[in-house]
């Protein structure tokens, strides 16, 4: 059910006919419980790594609990300072050697309608170029750097416009790291495994381009590894949830769709997953995202199978978080909540997500609450 509320704005003039009215749509089923100290972490909190650069934008973390701490593998994405009349980016070669090109606005070959891709010539480039920061807390609120613990860079040819979106599951004594490798090639899923936040080990791409938001479940189911993922077409198909299965979590395969668009629903243009999912006694919650043809984007959830988690109990008929805190609606990229790390603490989940594409947040919800609006009597 949609409630509609009217509010004046405060610069609306009563006395002629420039009165202006907001309406604001707000979703009764929005049953995220944001905290008091939000937004977390701003750019401004951190310094850029490369000269004469600035941090774009804070996104969207990998959420992991080591050593009595909550750690967050915040996704940073710098840029250099711009000068009047020009626009100039960020690219890496294959000898992790950092560019930056440089071109005048006015161009005629030069696209900029999108904040965050650059078309040059018919070929398209990052506004920004994106590591992964590890920061850390004692209390979940507050984070701080740790200098034990430094950046996770990009490498390679596959990575030369950055690396993104990291979602972060411990199986066993290993941290298992599933992000984005984003290139001229393409974007697709590489796969990183550490003990210590120190040392890492690189695996390569474990799912070709074009492909993202590949979240490995946190236990086996029987001898099977499982992960979500998201292929792309741009003929046929669209932006769908899809599951794999693995027996060594490096080599995937029996990929199924479980989750595709919904025409006239708050997910109608594209899904994809967040983090692992939960194990719960209805089965495995996964918290996923989706957006609409107005690139809004909301959380909503999935219930599936705890033995064949290819089946789909449940899903979503309205979102349960929608953008609607002021920094979730402006920001670098607006009217964006979108998550990929959490917490569980028994019925508490602390979802960490990136607001607006600019700022990183938290919001808390029950289990329970979201089971009931999945599993309630009238669906």
């Amino acid at each position: 059910m949609t409630k509609y509320y009217w509010h004046e704005s405060p610069n609306s003039n009563h006395s002629n006919d420039k009165k202006i009215a907001k309406m604001e749509i707000m979703l009764e089923n929005d049953i995220a419980h944001r905290i008091e100290q939000n937004p977390l972490l701003k750019p401004a909190d951190f310094s850029p790594l490369m000269e004469n650069s600035i941090i774009e934008c804070l996104l969207n973390p990998g959420v992991f609990e080591y050593e009595g701490r909550v750690g967050l593998l915040l996704r940073v994405a710098e840029r250099p300072v711009q000068k009047e009349g020009f626009v100039s980016f960020p690219v890496m070669d294959e000898n992790n050697t950092i560019h930056i090109l440089e071109f005048e606005e006015s161009h005629p070959d030069l696209d900029l309608s999108d904040a965050r891709v650059i078309s040059y010539k018919g070929k398209n480039y990052l506004t920004t170029l994106s590591y992964l920061k590890p920061v850390f807390s004692d209390d979940g609120i507050n984070f701080y750097e740790d200098p034990n613990h430094p950046p996770l860079l990009p490498e390679g040819k596959d990575e030369a416009y950055g690396i993104e979106d990291c979602r972060v599951v411990k199986i066993d004594d290993k941290f298992h790291l599933t992000y984005t490798k984003v290139s001229s090639t393409g974007v697709g899923v590489g796969y990183i495994s550490t003990s210590d936040w120190k040392n890492y080990e690189r695996h390569g791409m474990i799912f070709p381009a074009h492909n993202k938001d590949c979240a490995i479940f946190e236990e086996k189911c029987g001898e099977t590894y499982y992960a979500l993922h998201r292929p792309s077409s741009p003929e046929l198909g669209g932006n769908y949830i899809w599951i794999a299965e693995s027996k060594d979590l490096l080599h995937w395969g029996n990929h199924k769709c479980i989750a595709a668009t919904r025409q006239g629903k708050w997910d109608c243009a594209r899904v994809g997953a967040g983090a692992a999912p939960i194990k719960t006694e209805k089965g495995w919650l996964e918290i996923y995202h989706g957006a609409n043809y107005d690139h809004k984007y909301c959380l909503g959830a999935l219930l599936l199978d705890l033995e064949d988690p290819s089946i789909v109990l449940a899903r979503s008929e309205e979102p349960i978080m929608v953008p609607q805190a002021e920094y979730e609606l402006t920001g670098f990229f607006g009217n964006v909540v979108f998550t990929n790390g959490h917490i569980v603490k028994g019925d508490q989940i602390q979802v960490y997500y990136g607001a607006s594409d600019e700022v990183v947040c938290r919001t808390d919800f029950s289990i329970d609450e979201i089971l009931n609006t999945l599993l309630s009597d009238d669906k």
